[in-house]
Order: structure tokens, then sequence, then C-alpha cells
């Protein structure tokens, strides 16, 4: 069994690298739209923010650690929330480029994909005739020849490069292949307990979406990581809302956010991202479940605290 737990970890993810500005007049792109978001979903419920950064001007996503800078310092002075920097940020990008956010600025939690996989989000490219920006469409396009390289040795060589940060990582996996890569780095001692397991689902390239993937998933982690780990549930699109509500129901957490889902019902866009905490956490407390505080998941994880950060 996963390590007991009373309460729920709701994480949002703001922004993300799959969505282009065309998709939605609410995906946040400046840094204070993204400083915004982000605290508006803390206060909504959210006790982690996994954030990515894009180009002001463009909204290109960027890791660039400036752009980071630019909405880290807001966010820590106006809440107490967990902060969650990915390593994936574009699946375009190389494994250095990804890093630095990170390793720069030194967060209580960073995301780390457990593999190469494909990444298909050009079928999202037959709901729109014209795009806002020129990068917009080569980047869905390319997607359908395009690998999300991570490497064992990738993945070893951002466990090891932030080891002396102090900064545990969200271990995304997309499908089972990933929980045994997980295993393989806790085997040789690179990853430590307690072990927070995101799984991914509805990704095209990544295990689907059925109510029988996610139990498969969840047995699967079940085996391998036993009581040292705390099982959250990514459902991409409109599987965000069903799977989250099926996996707290289950005793795990949930993830939801602009980055996974432009939707707040059926042809009806999210107008932001505490709509969806909102969402969540109203579905979450008709279950009976307690959402869990900042203070709450930095016990959970055992995280270092928000004073030992570089923002």
């Amino acid at each position: 069994m996963a390590a007991p737990q009373s309460k729920v970890i709701v994480t949002c993810a703001v922004t993300g690298a799959i969505h282009t500005p065309t998709m939605s007049p609410y995906l946040p792109i400046t840094a204070d739209e993204i400083a915004r978001e982000a605290i508006a979903a803390a206060e909504a419920g959210a006790s982690i923010v996994h954030l990515h950064a894009r180009n002001p001007e463009t909204g290109q996503p960027s890791q660039a650690p400036a752009l980071f800078r630019a909405f880290l310092p807001v966010i820590a002075e106006r809440s107490d929330v967990v902060v969650n920097l990915t390593t994936g940020g574009a699946p375009n990008m190389l494994v250095e480029e990804r890093l630095q956010p990170a390793l720069q600025l030194k967060p209580e939690v960073a995301s780390l994909n457990m593999g190469s996989m494909n990444f298909g989000l050009y079928p999202m490219l037959g709901r729109y005739k014209e795009f806002k920006y020129d990068w917009e469409r080569p980047y869905l396009e390319g997607s359908e020849d395009r690998v999300f390289r991570n490497t064992f040795h990738e993945i070893r060589y951002i466990l090891e490069s932030c080891a002396d940060n102090g900064t545990r990582f969200e271990i995304e996996c997309y499908d089972t292949s990933h929980l045994y890569t997980a295993a393989h780095f806790i085997d040789r001692g690179i990853l430590k307990p307690p072990f927070f397991i995101q799984t991914v689902f509805g990704l095209l390239g990544g295990i689907g979406s059925h109510p029988d993937d996610v139990m498969h998933m969840r047995r699967t982690a079940e085996r391998l990581f036993g009581k040292d780990y705390y099982w959250s549930v990514l459902g991409a699109g409109r599987s965000q809302i069903p799977l989250a509500a099926m996996a707290a129901s289950t005793g795990g957490n949930v993830r939801v956010g602009l980055e996974d889902s432009l939707w707040d019902g059926p042809g009806r866009l999210a107008t932001s991202n505490a709509q969806q905490v909102q969402r969540i956490v109203s579905t979450l407390r008709s279950l009976n479940l307690e959402i869990a505080t900042p203070t709450d998941t930095r016990e959970m994880l055992q995280l270092k605290g928000r004073h030992a950060v570089a923002f």
C-alpha cells in the first residue's frame, strides 16, 4: 500500500508547454499572468503549483531562468504554496536547457519525466485554421516526428546535478515502463523516499485514460514502491476531473491546471487555473476528503522548506 495519508495533495499545473496561445485566451503567458494564476490557484486549494515559463512576447515555452525569476519572487512573497519547477520544459529542448531553472533556483520540488517517449501534439492541428504566432503550427506539426528525449543518462544527470539542492522530484510516469525506470534509480540509491509518483494519462504516446489503465498503473506502483510513495494522477484533456476524482476516491492525490486541460466542460474553456482547482476541491469535499495545506504537503513529502530555495 502507498504511504498512509489523511489529506489530498492538489497540484495545479499553471501553463505548461503543450498548449499554444491560439488555443485559449486564458492561457497564462507573461510573468504577471503566471504569478497571478499560481497565487489564485493556491488560494483556491492547491498546495503545489507546477510551473513552466513562456516568452512574454510570443507565448513560446522557454526554460530561460530569467523568465522564472520574473514571477517566482512574487509568488513566494504572496503565498506559502510549494513551488514545483519543470525539468521537462518542452519536447524540443535539450536536457542542459531543461535543467537550468531547477538547478539554479533550487525549488522544493521539480518534475522529472521517467523516460523518452513519442509526444504527439499534432492532432490538435485540426481544431484551428489560423494561429496567432508563426511558431505554433510547426511546433505542433513537428510532434508527429519528435521524441521527447530523457535517456537513463539524462535522468541520472538531472538527479545528480540537483542532489545538493535538496530538491525532491515529482516523478512523472506516462506508462508502466516509467514506473520500472523509477524503480531502477531507486535501486541504484539515486532516488530517495518518500517518492511523489505522478502518473499521467491520456497523452498521445503514453498510456490511455481508461479506468483500467489507471488501476494498472496503481497496482504496478504498489508492487514497486510499497509504503514509500505518494500516488498522484494527472488526466489530460476531458479526462482531467473524472480521473482525479477516481484517484482521490481510491486514496490518491490529484493534479489539475491549464497545462493539462484547457476545458471546464464540453465546449467550454476554463477561464482560469483557479476554476479547475475549485472544481476538484469541491469534488474532493463531496467525497468527505480533506485538502492538504502547503504545510501538510511539506510534511508528507519531507520537503526542505520554502526558505531553502534560491528565489
